[in-house]
């Protein structure tokens, strides 16, 4: 890249500091996420020598294996080496798009025997998660595992005692904890900017069959075509079903609903931001509100999570939720409230309005004063104005703060930026195995606690039930 073009790159990355932020006066105003930006930009920028080349194999070819593998491949540096998938049209599509001479497989074991793979995406169905992520690990590849990174909560320690034992990167697929606009968030609530937190409310709803996993199944999907007896090694005995291969994720034999898809996002950001290792109670309710397709997993769902004090965070309490028809036509926002202010975290735009309490206690209005004898309401009327000033009674004022991704920013670059920088330099990735089993324990405990129906203890601190 030459002077004129990286001059022209640092120009746009300037924009963080310069014009995405309104309210320049506020001490979050400075260039602290244009700095982080501007470095992660020149790693894409860097010239990496041959041994430096990192040769990636994906397991899981759907649409987050595509996006995955699309995203993976900005980084330079990187190459595709093989891909691995049940169904023969996605081995098909692979050839297509990748090219014919392209190393394909139906058993990822194969795969993983290759010496010219170092790493792995795998973006399988819940089930087979931990099974494939030891495997990978013991035949010495990276992984990158879409989260959650496991399917029950008692394959977290086996996975985590697994990266220990081989030392390779690993890194969960949760890419917002990557983002520059989450790093900002987690800046102004370090800094008080909302105050002490005391609750926050995140939501992820949607409005279409899609947004429901009601994905196009293919014309010639049957059991040879998608290769169920292979895929049922990992489930229980089970005969061919069409909607469990390719609506995995509403079927809890193969998946885990909206808990493992969506609340887990919601869970991992929040986690990021409050740097929280979790709840410490966990209870959950759902219900099936419209998509009546055999599903056994709700398509409503709501959680309510208790967060204890501790020394990265004050006691606050985290609401769920997730509705697959919402009327809003889809929304995603993480709201943190404080004792001064909200944060509404959408995507890489954060918002931040204050409302601060005056100094004085109320007095007067909607107040009991008005019930009591006359002569008493006006000596203790005389008393309250002599002990507090007009400023003690006023509302302190805060400029509202707005800051936003420059255009072009891609946070799932930079979630794979930071697994292959862990690759080749050994920094420590955002989203290691204990980060993603504390998303996600908490985030597969709203199941257990929906279908047994009571309120699910977790030590987040020994990553264990209660």
């Amino acid at each position: 890249m030459n002077k004129d073009s990286q001059a022209s790159r640092r120009k746009f990355l300037q924009q963080i500091g310069a014009t995405s932020l309104v309210a320049a006066s506020s001490p979050f105003a400075s260039l602290g996420a244009q700095q982080k930006a501007e470095e992660r930009i020149l790693t894409y920028e860097k010239r990496i020598s041959v041994g430096e080349k990192i040769r990636l194999g994906v397991i899981g070819f759907g649409v987050q294996g595509h996006f995955d593998l699309a995203s993976a491949l900005k980084v330079p540096g990187v190459e595709l080496a093989g891909i691995c998938d049940l169904y023969t049209g996605r081995i098909e599509n692979a050839k297509e798009l990748y090219g014919k001479d392209l190393y394909t497989t139906r058993n990822y074991k194969e795969l993983l025997d290759r010496s010219d793979i170092d790493a792995v995406i795998i973006a399988t169905h819940d089930v087979w998660h931990a099974r494939i992520t030891i495997d990978a690990l013991a035949k010495g590849k990276h992984v990158y595992i879409e989260k959650p990174m496991v399917y029950k909560i008692d394959e977290g320690p086996k996975v985590i005692a697994a990266q220990k034992k081989y030392g390779k990167v690993l890194q969960v697929g949760s890419q917002r904890v990557s983002s520059i606009g989450l790093a900002k968030a987690k800046e102004m609530l370090a800094a008080g900017e909302i105050g002490k937190l005391n609750m926050v409310n995140a939501v992820y709803d949607r409005q279409s069959s899609i947004g429901a996993w009601q994905y196009t199944i293919p014309k010639d999907a049957d059991a040879s075509t998608c290769d169920w007896n292979r895929f049922i090694e990992a489930t229980a005995k089970m005969e061919f079903d069409a909607k469990k291969f390719f609506w995995w994720r509403a079927f809890k034999e193969v998946g885990t609903g909206v808990a493992g898809d969506l609340f887990i996002h919601l869970l991992s950001g929040t986690h990021f931001m409050t740097n929280s290792n979790g709840p410490e109670t966990i209870f959950s309710t759902g219900q099936f509100s419209h998509w009546n397709d055999g599903r056994n997993l709700p398509d409503v769902m709501s959680g309510v999570m208790q967060y204890g004090n501790t020394a990265e965070h004050p006691a606050f309490q985290l609401t769920l939720q997730v509705n697959f028809v919402s009327g809003t036509g889809g929304q995603e926002v993480i709201r943190l409230i404080g004792s001064e202010g909200v944060m509404d975290v959408k995507g890489n735009t954060i918002s931040v309005k204050h409302s601060i309490m005056p100094e004085a206690p109320g007095f007067g209005g909607y107040d009991s004063v008005f019930t009591l004898p006359k002569s008493m309401q006006e000596e203790m009327t005389r008393d309250y104005n002599a002990k507090w000033t007009d400023a003690q009674r006023k509302r302190p004022t805060k400029e509202d703060v707005i800051f936003r991704a420059p255009a072009g920013y891609d946070e799932h670059v930079d979630h794979f930026t930071h697994f292959f920088d862990a690759i080749r330099n050994g920094t420590s990735v955002v989203e290691d195995a204990a980060f993603g089993f504390r998303a996600a324990a908490p985030a597969l405990a709203c199941n257990e606690s929906y279908f047994q129906k009571k309120i699910i203890q977790w030590d987040p601190v020994n990553m264990k039930l209660k």
